[in-house]
């Protein structure tokens, strides 16, 4: 029979996960990740205790890694794959090196043994330019999205907001009715009860896109409001209300309530492309357009910043680094043209 897990391993994880959760104040997605790399690693020394760790351990478990098929795919794993997986496991024998029981045992130069070379480093780190819908293709698919009922308009809307305001897909699925201000043009995005990237507070102001986007989501939440008879605290874009038509489970609404997860979010919008024969785009390509957007609209640094700080970015050289790319060709046309 195959061993599964280890008792003594299993109490000295334990204390290492809380150890992240509530000393390092990991979030609970990192936190099993963490597991996740560390049972891998067991596995391959067929669980064995931690306390008999070898660095031959290490290097074993950088080939096996190396050797490795993604699941899904049958793929080789990415070299970013394996760099995150040997630098959770790397931290972990770090902090087990300093754990009562097991000083004399491991070294913390032992933990050097999972670094990847420096080459595959490299690698694993490299930016890869991520795709993008120009500001056309977006018009194009948001004007073929069907509105006849109310899940479809509510589909548009949520486009339309996207464009609006470029908002992480995490943090739409979890926003309701007062986090919006119509008359200001704005939407708060509250950490309190908004899923948002490290938990930040901020205002996102409408941004300064084709005025059919802002129409169709003003005429959303007056229809939320008007007809559905929604409050402050239901969802600007909630879920179906199914139940039973005709002897068969069908949609028979809107719910009041928000979706726990950004996966339906996604489907709108990839949907809304692919629809239109465009690639796939996901929710996150959007804030790469609207980048893109800040070099036709921001003439000063301050104007610059202020459009960065939409976006949830506490420093501008995250929007210059992650959402405004300048290809070479580019670079070269810039710089004659400053001749």
């Amino acid at each position: 029979m195959v061993r599964k897990h280890n008792e003594e391993n299993e109490r000295i994880k334990r204390r290492y996960l809380l150890f992240l959760r509530e000393a390092k104040r990991s979030d609970p997605a990192t936190v099993d990740k963490v597991a996740e790399a560390i049972l891998r690693f067991e596995s391959g020394t067929g669980f064995r205790p931690f306390k008999r760790f070898h660095i031959e351990q290490a290097v074993k478990f950088k080939a096996q890694l190396a050797a490795a098929k993604n699941e899904r795919t049958g793929a080789p794993l990415s070299k970013a794959t394996i760099d995150g997986t040997l630098r959770a496991v790397k931290a972990f024998v770090l902090w087990l090196a300093g754990q009562p029981g097991y000083r004399s045992r491991i070294a913390y130069a032992d933990a050097e043994y999972f670094n990847l070379n420096a080459k595959d480093v490299r690698i694993a780190h490299a930016q890869r330019d991520m795709p993008f819908p120009s500001m056309e293709q977006c018009r194009h698919a948001f004007s073929l999205m069907p509105e006849a009922t109310p899940l479809e308009r509510r589909d548009r809307a949520l486009f339309a907001f996207l464009m609006l305001t470029g908002a992480r897909d995490g943090a739409i699925a979890s926003l309701r009715l007062r986090h919006i201000d119509l008359f200001q043009g704005c939407v708060y995005q509250d950490a309190r009860d908004v899923k948002t990237k490290f938990a930040k507070t901020f205002t996102t102001w409408f941004f300064p896109v084709d005025a059919v986007y802002l129409q169709c989501f003003h005429d959303w939440v007056e229809y939320l409001r008007t007809d559905q008879l929604f409050g402050a605290a239901d969802a600007l874009f909630p879920k179906p209300l199914m139940g039973l038509k005709d002897g068969g489970f069908a949609c028979l609404g809107l719910s009041r309530d928000t979706y726990g997860n950004a996966g339906r979010i996604r489907a709108v919008i990839k949907d809304a492309f692919t629809s239109a024969g465009l690639p796939p785009f996901g929710p996150h390509s959007f804030r790469k357009t609207l980048g893109i957007l800040a070099n036709e609209h921001c003439r000063t640094p301050e104007a610059f910043k202020a459009w960065s700080m939409n976006l949830g970015h506490e420093n501008i050289a995250t929007t210059l680094s992650a959402y405004c790319p300048v290809s070479t060709t580019r670079q070269g046309e810039l710089i004659r043209g400053m001749a």
